[in-house]
C-alpha cells in the first residue's frame, strides 16, 4: 500500500493511491509546481530540449497558483540568459520589445571602498584583455602601487590605471552609456560580452506564452492541497482542489520561498548563512523616467550606504531601484529615508512612488534534490541582489536537469547525488563572492562595515583564497570545478577595484613581460577608441531594434 504525506498547509483529507515506483520505468511526466521566471525558464528548458531531441512520450506540465503574486524583482541576468532563451527557440527582437529589456555590460560598485562620493570601480562583463596571462596582471600590480585610486573623470591619471579601465574597453562603454552592439549584428550576437535588464513581470508572462504556444508546456492554474507518496517515498501525485490529481515521474519545486515539495513536505532543512551575509531586508521601488528619451545606463549602479547598499536598474520603460539594508544595523524608517534620499536628486516627487517592503533570509537548503523530487529558484534558496546570481542559478539548474534528465529512476539518485554536490559546491562559491565585496571595504562609517571584516565572518575558504592572491594573482587553477559561476577574473575585478594587492614577484618582471603588458594595454586604449565612435547609446539601439528588429542568427 501507497502512504500519504500532509502538512499543515496542504488539505488534511488523505489521498489514496496505488502508484508504486518502477525503477525501470522511464521518466516521462515532469511536474514543475509554481511558475513566475523560475518556473518558466525550468519549463522551458527542459520541453525545448525533449522536443529537439525526441518525438513523443514525454510531458512537462505547470502547475501554478492564481493566489500567488511573484516577488518580481529579479531584473538583472547574466550573459548566460542570451543562450537560455536562444536554446528555447525565442528571438531576441520579440523579448527585447515585450519585456522592456535594456543592454546590460557589468556592475559599476560606488562608495564601497571609501565611502567617498568619487569612489568607483566596475565589474565588466568581458575578459580582462589579459585573462590568462599573468604578467600582465602582475606587471598593472607593479605600476599601479601606491597610486591606487577612484576617480569618477576618465580622464584622471589614476583612473586611467585602473584594473578594469587598462584591461577592457567595457568600462569606458558603459561610462559613455553606449550599447554592446549594433542593429546590423546578429540576434545573440555580441561586440562587447553584454547580459539584461529586464521586467520580471513581463518576462515571466512572455516565457509563459511561448511555453505554451511553441513548446507545448501544459499549463495547470491551480492550487496544490494535498501531496501523495508512494510506498518508496517518492512523491506520486499532486492533488489540486479543481483538476483532482496530477501524476508524474519528477517534481520540481519552483514554488518560491513556501518551497512546498522540497521545505514543506519533504522538510529538508534550511541552511542560514546571516552570519556570512548580513542583509536580511530590501525595499523596492519602480522610478519613471523624465521622459521617452532618458538615457540608459548600460550596467547595474550599486551604490554603498551605512548598513547595506542600493541597486538601480535601468530598463527601457523606467528605473527598478532598491534599497538592500541589514536590520540590525538599520531601521526600515531610516533605509527608506536614505533611498528617497539617493532618488531626490532624479525624480521630482519621491514621496509620490510606491516602495515595497521584501524580507530576505539568506541561505539555502542543504540539499536541492530529493528523492523525485528537485528544487530550482527561491525554493531552494537567495542570498541577495548583488551580482544578480538568482537568476543565474536558475538557468544553470534547469540546464542541468534538462542535459542529465534521468533516464528511469533506477539511475536518479546517481544523477541527485552529482547535481546536490555540484550546487552545493556553486552556492558556497557565490556566498565566497558575494563576501569579498563586503568584506574589503576601507570604510568604518558604520558598524555593518566594520563587521563585515571581522575573520569569524568570512568564511575559511575565503579567507585561504585571500591569503594566497596575497603572493600571486587569482587564478582558474585556485578552483576545483572546470566551470566557475564566477571564474579567477571576477576576482580579480573586485580585488583590484576594491584596492587589493597582490606582492610583486620576488624574482622580479623581465623586460619581455613589460613589453607584452604595454602591448595590451595599447590594444586596448585602441579597441576602446574605434567602440567609442563606433557604438551608439544604450537608448539609440533599443529604439532601433523596437523599430527594425534584429537578424535573425
Amino acid at each position: 500500500m501507497s502512504k500519504t504525506i500532509n502538512n499543515n498547509s496542504l488539505d488534511n483529507q488523505p489521498i489514496d493511491t496505488q502508484l508504486h515506483t518502477n525503477p525501470t520505468k522511464p521518466i516521462e511526466n515532469i511536474v514543475i509546481v509554481g511558475g513566475g521566471t523560475a518556473g518558466w525558464i525550468t519549463a522551458g528548458t527542459l520541453a525545448a530540449k525533449l522536443k529537439k531531441q525526441h518525438d513523443k512520450n514525454f510531458s512537462v506540465t505547470l502547475i501554478e497558483s492564481a493566489n500567488v503574486a511573484p516577488i518580481g524583482v529579479g531584473e538583472g541576468t547574466w550573459p548566460t540568459m542570451r543562450r537560455t532563451l536562444k536554446n528555447m527557440g525565442i528571438r531576441e527582437t520579440d523579448f527585447i520589445r515585450q519585456c522592456h529589456v535594456s543592454f546590460k555590460q557589468g556592475a559599476k560598485f560606488c562608495q564601497w571602498v571609501t565611502g567617498k562620493k568619487d569612489d568607483f570601480y566596475y565589474h565588466p562583463l568581458m575578459l580582462p584583455e589579459s585573462a590568462g596571462q599573468d604578467d600582465v596582471s602582475a606587471y598593472w600590480q607593479a605600476i599601479q602601487f601606491p597610486y591606487m585610486a577612484h576617480s569618477s573623470h576618465s580622464n584622471n591619471a589614476a583612473d586611467q590605471q585602473s584594473f578594469s579601465m587598462l584591461l577592457s574597453p567595457q568600462q569606458a562603454i558603459c561610462e559613455a552609456g553606449l550599447a554592446p552592439k549594433l542593429i546590423t549584428t546578429a540576434e545573440y550576437d555580441a561586440i562587447a560580452n553584454y547580459a539584461y535588464h529586464l521586467d520580471a513581470g513581463c518576462f515571466s508572462e512572455f516565457l509563459k506564452q511561448h511555453c505554451i504556444n511553441q513548446l507545448n508546456v501544459n499549463h495547470v492554474v491551480d492550487d496544490v492541497i494535498g501531496i501523495s507518496n508512494d510506498d518508496s517515498g517518492d512523491i506520486s501525485c499532486l492533488t489540486t482542489k479543481q483538476h483532482s490529481d496530477i501524476y508524474g515521474d519528477l517534481f520540481i519545486d519552483c514554488s518560491g520561498f513556501k518551497s512546498l515539495l522540497l521545505g514543506e513536505h519533504y522538510q529538508v532543512p534550511f541552511k542560514s548563512c546571516q552570519d556570512i551575509l548580513f542583509v536580511d531586508s530590501a525595499i523596492a521601488v519602480q522610478v519613471p523616467y523624465e521622459d521617452e528619451n532618458s538615457p540608459i545606463a548600460s550596467h547595474t549602479i550599486s551604490t554603498a550606504q551605512t548598513a547595506g547598499w542600493i541597486w538601480d536598474i535601468g530598463l527601457s520603460s523606467r528605473r527598478g531601484v532598491g534599497h538592500v539594508y541589514a536590520s540590525k544595523y538599520i531601521s526600515e524608517q531610516a533605509a527608506t529615508e536614505q533611498l528617497k534620499q539617493y532618488l531626490s536628486p532624479t525624480v521630482a516627487d519621491v514621496e509620490q512612488l510606491t516602495f515595497r517592503k521584501i524580507d530576505i533570509n539568506p541561505g539555502h537548503r542543504e540539499k536541492f534534490w530529493h528523492k523525485n523530487c528537485v528544487a530550482v529558484g527561491l525554493s531552494a534558496g537567495f542570498l541577495e541582489p548583488l551580482e544578480a546570481s538568482a537568476l543565474l542559478l536558475v538557468e544553470i539548474s534547469a540546464n542541468m536537469i534538462a542535459q542529465q534528465l534521468p533516464a528511469n529512476r533506477a539511475c536518479m539518485d546517481i544523477v541527485a547525488e552529482r547535481f546536490n554536490q555540484t550546487f552545493l559546491y556553486r552556492w558556497d562559491r557565490i556566498i565566497d563572492f558575494l563576501k569579498l565585496h563586503y568584506m574589503l571595504t576601507q570604510r568604518n562609517d558604520s558598524p555593518f562595515w566594520v563587521d563585515n571584516r571581522d575573520p569569524k565572518t568570512i568564511p575559511q575558504s575565503l579567507q585561504t583564497l585571500l591569503e594566497l592572491w596575497r603572493y600571486q594573482l587569482p587564478s582558474d587553477n585556485d578552483f576545483t570545478h572546470a566551470t566557475e559561476v564566477f571564474p579567477a577574473a571576477s576576482y580579480q575585478y573586485v580585488l583590484y577595484g576594491m584596492g587589493f594587492k597582490t606582492q610583486a614577484p620576488h624574482w622580479g618582471i623581465s623586460t619581455q613581460a613589460k613589453d607584452a603588458a604595454t602591448a595590451v594595454f595599447d590594444k586596448v586604449a585602441q579597441d576602446t577608441a574605434q567602440l567609442q565612435h563606433n557604438l551608439v547609446s544604450n537608448r539609440a539601439l533599443i529604439n532601433l531594434i523596437k523599430q527594425y528588429g534584429l537578424q535573425r542568427v
